[in-house]
């Protein structure tokens, strides 16, 4: 696809923002049916289905607004347990998710879709709100390094609904010469040869962001470093953020539920943490992202290729692993293992994941995308002696081929369209799970990022150490 530097009112082009079989696919009702619910049918719906939970501490979750992570995007698995119990478990949060282009119209009238939702209802009040706090003058931007065909969908977006030109800017990792920089805190892109202030950003900023972009800035941007740096792209600030949360909402009878997960790990411990995991477990980088640096660990042979992997930082989580029932990690909860897809015509079920995008805005969050991914070959009962377990239970369909250069794998992906959605074998009562776990991750990483600035709103570095304690990620961290 061709990318223009500047998109205006008028350039949104349905075919260069949508996957080819999303153009042509129709909702699935049930999942139309969800999208229309609203907060006071999910809230009763939920606590019907969980008596101990607070209803109104459902609603006030579901009416709140972040401060700072307003766009997020969590992935989930549908597991169970040895005695059935299903239960969607969150896998991670991703502050600038994809989803757009894998997400039919629930209107086909109208081409901006789920952008429309997005920017509609979550960045331009978040712009509105913030130029009564003295937003500095200047024009409005996307930036992106990965997935141009949604960071131009946004670009054309934000320009059909404010009616100004808004710039494409690519913000590649070891640029030599980039066409951005900071100016006493304010955002300057390059376009045609002259710098121009932005008052504004869409950041679709996704490869260690931090080192490019500071966690405060003048300009707004949408959602900032803080946010990646708090959980949205550092998985083990995330999973403290979950327990935190879990810990504040006990008595109200509402939890995050994640596998067992063990953060700040140093490389030569997680031997001993796969063993404590019955010799089964994850290992993350915690601040990879697109399938990167996820090693799933079932076997001596795969902990040796980690153990003799080249690393870029000093710490990792260990995390237990979602298998099948006889190859799952012995976590403090017991055994979880995938639900799977419906078999196939072959009798063959997939792990797969299910991703829900959500934003927030003035009247609380809403849903804004849904899709699933599969992994590349079925589930086995039984692990073949030297069987990769990647193959088995990897659901990220991109594929690093460069530095700043990705394919996907499009033929894994599962759309919640009259065709796929009936591949997943879940329910109205899944969606609103996922659709509630993922709002509550969201709020947990934005609790997070509250706590990392002082009241005047400055970044605490030092409190940012001590709570990851990773010198080389503190090191990256623009000023």
């Amino acid at each position: 696809m061709t990318l223009q530097p500047t998109y205006r009112p008028g350039d949104f082009d349905i075919a260069a923002h949508y996957y080819e079989r999303v153009r042509n696919a129709q909702l699935h009702p049930l999942v139309r049916s969800f999208l229309a619910l609203g907060h006071e049918r999910i809230a009763s719906r939920y606590v019907h289905l969980h008596p101990t939970a607070d209803r109104a501490k459902v609603l006030e979750l579901l009416a709140s607004t972040p401060r700072r992570f307003r766009w997020g995007g969590a992935d989930l698995f549908l597991a169970t347990n040895e005695r059935g119990l299903r239960q969607m478990v969150v896998i991670e949060t991703n502050s600038s998710p994809s989803g757009q282009k894998s997400m039919p119209t629930s209107d086909e009238t109208d081409e901006l879709g789920g952008y429309r939702r997005l920017v509609a209802g979550a960045l331009l009040p978040a712009i509105d709100k913030k130029r009564k706090k003295r937003l500095p003058a200047g024009e409005l931007a996307v930036l992106y390094d990965k997935n141009p065909m949604e960071s131009s969908g946004y670009a054309a977006t934000m320009a059909e609904l404010t009616g100004e030109p808004v710039h494409l800017v690519p913000c590649f990792r070891g640029a030599e010469d980039p066409p951005w920089r900071f100016e006493d805190g304010v955002l300057h892109v390059r376009v045609e040869g002259s710098w121009r202030p932005i008052r504004a950003a869409m950041r679709y900023v996704t490869q260690q962001p931090w080192n490019r972009l500071p966690p405060v800035t003048k300009t707004l941007i949408f959602n900032p470093t803080l946010a990646c740096l708090a959980g949205g792209r550092n998985k083990a600030m995330a999973a403290k953020a979950y327990e935190f949360f879990n810990a504040e909402m006990r008595e109200h009878g509402l939890r995050i539920r994640m596998p067992e997960t063990i953060w700040d790990v140093a490389r030569a411990e997680v031997p001993w943490w796969v063993q404590r995991m019955g010799g089964v477990a994850v290992v993350k980088n915690p601040y990879s992202n697109a399938g990167q640096g996820v090693y799933t660990i079932t076997s001596d042979a795969e902990l040796e290729a980690f153990m003799e992997s080249e690393q870029r930082y000093d710490r990792f989580i260990v995390q237990a692993l979602i298998g099948n029932l006889r190859w799952s990690s012995h976590g403090r909860a017991g055994r979880l293992y995938h639900v799977g897809t419906v078999p196939d015509k072959r009798a063959r079920i997939y792990a797969a994941d299910l991703r829900f995008m959500v934003g927030g805005g003035p009247s609380g969050f809403f849903p804004v995308a849904i899709y699933a991914r599969r992994a590349r070959k079925p589930l086995e009962a039984e692990l073949p002696d030297g069987a990769s377990s990647w193959e088995m239970l990897g659901t990220n369909l991109s594929v690093k081929l460069g530095e700043n250069e990705w394919k996907s794998e499009t033929e894994r992906l599962l759309l919640v369209d009259s065709r796929d959605f009936n591949k997943l074998g879940i329910g109205v009562d899944d969606l609103i799970e996922g659709y509630l776990q993922t709002v509550m991750a969201v709020t947990a990483i934005d609790r997070m990022a509250g706590q990392l600035l002082t009241k005047k709103g400055v970044f605490r570095r030092r409190f940012f150490r001590e709570m990851n304690p990773d010198p080389a990620l503190a090191d990256e961290i623009a000023r």
